[in-house]
C-alpha cells in the first residue's frame, strides 16, 4: 500500500505501519484495514462477505463519534495532513488511521442479555463466568443488570479464555482493572440506549482498550460495537417472541454448524448464505445510522 508497510494480518483485519518506520521502532500511527474475510469456529471461511469491511468500518466510525467524551484511537484528518500517510484510494471506506497504543491483554466483554456461550454456561451452573444469576432465566432473557465478563487475549494461534475480575487485577493492576470494567459497562449502557431508540437491542459486546503513550489515557481501540464484535437483535422481533433475530454472522454460524462437524477444512459458504449475511449487516448500519 502506498506509504504503508504491512505489519500483521489477523482473521479479519490487516495492520500497516508508515513505510518509513525504522525496524523495531514504535510507529507514529497504524493503518487498520477491515477485510471482507469472515471467520467462525476459529476458521476463516470462503468466500468472504462482499462489502463487509466497508460496512464494519462505517459502523465503527459512527459509534466512535456517538461516544463523545470517551477517548478513542482515531487519528484526525489534520494529523494525517501533517506528515502521516493518507488512506490509499483502494482502501477508501474500509480503513482507519489510528494511534499506536499500549494495548491491554484483556477483551472487555459486557453482557446485557443471556445468550450464546453465556446461556450454555448458565444452564450448567446458574452463573456466567463465575457471576451468579437468578434462577429461572430463559435463553435471550434480559439480565437484571449488565455484567462484565472479561477474557484474556491469548497469543496468536491460541484460544482466548474467560477470566475472573480478580485475574484481570493480576494482569493489569487494581486501578486499571477497575477502570476497564467501569468504562466498559458505561459505554455498553450508553450504546444500548442509543440502539434501543432505533429499534435494536444490543445483547452483548466486547471492547478493547489501550493506553495512549503520550497522554496516559485509557483509550478505546480496535473496532467498536460492530456486527462482528457485538450481538444485535431486532427489538420488534424480540417482543413478538423471535428472540434471537440477529444482525451479525449468526446466519453463517448456523449454516456451518448444520453442515460441518468442525473436522478438517470447513465447506465453502453457499452464495445464498453470503447474500443473506451481507443484507443483515447492511440493515443494521441503516437502522442505527439512518444512512
Amino acid at each position: 500500500m502506498p506509504g504503508w508497510r504491512h505489519l500483521y494480518s489477523g482473521k479479519v483485519r490487516d495492520l500497516y505501519v508508515p513505510a518509513d518506520t525504522p525496524a523495531g521502532a514504535e510507529p507514529a500511527a497504524l493503518l487498520v484495514v477491515a477485510s471482507d474475510r469472515v471467520s467462525a469456529f476459529d476458521h476463516v471461511l470462503e468466500p468472504g462477505i462482499h462489502g463487509k469491511g466497508e460496512l464494519l468500518t462505517r459502523l465503527s466510525r459512527w459509534w466512535f463519534h456517538q461516544l463523545t467524551g470517551v477517548p478513542n484511537h482515531l487519528v484526525s484528518g489534520a494529523s494525517v495532513s501533517q506528515g502521516l500517510p493518507g488512506i490509499p484510494d483502494e482502501l477508501a471506506g474500509r480503513a482507519m488511521v489510528v494511534k499506536a497504543l499500549e494495548m491491554f491483554p484483556i477483551e472487555c466483554v459486557v453482557r446485557g442479555y443471556l445468550s450464546g456461550s453465556g446461556w450454555k454456561e448458565y444452564q450448567a451452573t446458574q452463573s456466567v463466568c463465575g457471576i451468579a444469576l437468578p434462577a429461572g432465566l430463559r435463553d435471550g432473557d434480559r439480565l437484571p443488570e449488565p455484567i462484565y465478563t472479561p477474557a484474556y487475549k491469548a497469543p496468536m494461534g491460541e484460544h482466548d479464555e474467560n477470566i475472573s475480575f480478580e485475574r484481570t487485577v493480576e494482569l493489569v493492576g487494581q486501578a486499571d482493572a477497575e477502570a476497564l470494567r467501569d468504562l466498559s459497562l458505561a459505554i455498553y449502557r450508553r450504546a444500548s440506549t442509543i440502539a434501543e431508540a432505533r429499534g435494536v437491542i444490543l445483547a452483548d459486546t466486547k471492547f478493547e482498550f489501550g493506553r495512549d503513550p503520550e497522554t496516559g489515557e485509557i483509550t478505546l481501540a480496535d473496532e467498536v460495537l460492530t456486527s462482528d464484535s457485538s450481538r444485535y437483535w431486532d427489538a420488534a422481533a424480540y417482543d413478538s417472541g423471535e428472540r434471537t433475530a440477529s444482525f451479525d454472522k449468526q446466519i453463517v454460524r448456523n449454516w456451518l454448524a448444520a453442515n460441518w462437524d468442525q473436522d478438517g477444512t470447513p465447506p465453502t459458504l453457499p452464495a445464498e448464505i453470503v447474500e443473506r449475511t451481507v443484507l443483515r449487516y447492511r440493515e443494521l448500519l441503516e437502522r442505527l445510522t439512518g444512512e
